[in-house]
């Protein structure tokens, strides 16, 4: 193990309130046997889950399967949370002493875990990048969800960074034609750089194979019902909080015999499930990252310290923003 002398005092978010949020101090415990110290480099925010969170809108009921590996305190209020941090190694295992890492830990500048929750980060993936790999895991997930295979028509609704990922992903299948499917039309821009199609809701190709929805929204997953094809898969991504949402179940819904199922990271996908670990889904996720064309998801760095100010603009579902990157 190898040990310096570092700062013992860190600087957290912490979701405060509805739409408050502000950064606290903690004093770090010396670093135990089979534990690492992080100094972290950047970060991201998951905006549809954090959004949810900022608002006070986590229901209840899902209060403890909610809750984010390395979170500190409760929901609804005051919580440390997010799940995407890239930091360097700067105690611990020899191993691991210097070596850049991702963690699913907290908005935090300083930080312990255990040095298996540490994964080392490739020499080809950068670390701006890297803090991808959170969302990457869920877009994976999804994929082996949905179980597309080659030369599938799958269509993607809802543009956001989970949405272009699970298109990335789907359009390096072979002989697959996937069209990433968004009211902003400059989503298509994205989509082009990705090596997918790109429509808006009225031009999308239908009659597809299996739809993903990730909008968040009743108008997206009717979109997504409406383009699925005879006897096809609907996998709902999106997360409501505390929102009840109408779906589309009339029409040609029952007659087409669709399939409207979800999917969410928190377990591994039955069929993978018998043969993977979280760990193992988490390292394929960062392989994944190694494409500089995912680099068009990531919007322009905002220092750690203007987050607690900067947030609900982030936030703002309006914003346009894809996946907000952090600067320790």
């Amino acid at each position: 193990m190898v040990t310096s002398k570092t700062d013992t005092l860190a600087h957290a978010l912490w979701y405060i309130a509805p739409g408050q949020a502000e950064i606290r101090q903690e004093a770090l415990v010396t670093v135990g046997q089979g534990e690492a110290r992080v100094r972290a480099l950047f970060g991201a925010l998951s905006r549809g889950t954090e959004a949810l969170v900022f608002a006070g809108r986590v229901p209840e009921s899902e209060h403890q399967r909610m809750r984010a590996p390395l979170m500190g305190g409760n929901f609804p209020f005051p919580v440390k949370y997010g799940y995407a941090t890239v930091g360097k190694i700067e105690e611990g295992p020899s191993e691991l002493y210097g070596r850049n890492v991702f963690a699913l830990h907290p908005h935090q500048s300083l930080f312990n875990i255990a040095a298996k929750l540490a994964v080392v980060l490739p020499d080809n993936i950068p670390p701006q990048r890297a803090v991808l790999a959170a969302n990457m895991e869920t877009a994976l997930n999804a994929v082996w969800d949905a179980g597309v295979g080659p030369a599938d028509r799958v269509a993607i609704v809802g543009g956001g960074t989970v949405g272009a990922l699970v298109a990335f992903l789907c359009g390096n299948i072979p002989g697959t034609d996937v069209t990433l499917v968004d009211i902003n039309p400059a989503r298509g821009e994205l989509a082009e750089k990705l090596g997918v199609r790109f429509a808006k809701a009225e031009t999308a190709k239908g009659d597809c194979d299996i739809v993903f929805h990730t909008s968040g929204s009743a108008a997206g997953l009717a979109t997504a019902i409406a383009l699925a094809g005879e006897e096809a898969t609907v996998l709902e991504m999106s997360w409501y909080g505390d929102v009840s949402v109408a779906a589309s179940l009339g029409g040609a819904f029952h007659s087409r015999r669709l399939r409207l199922i979800s999917s969410q990271v928190g377990q591994i996908a039955p069929s993978h499930r018998p043969r993977w670990t979280h760990a193992r889904r988490l390292a394929a996720a960062v392989v994944l990252l190694a494409d500089a064309r995912l680099d068009a998801l990531l919007a322009p760095a905002v220092a750690f310290q203007d987050l607690p100010k900067k947030l609900p603009a982030i936030l703002d579902p309006k914003s346009g923003t894809l996946c907000q990157l952090i600067a320790y």
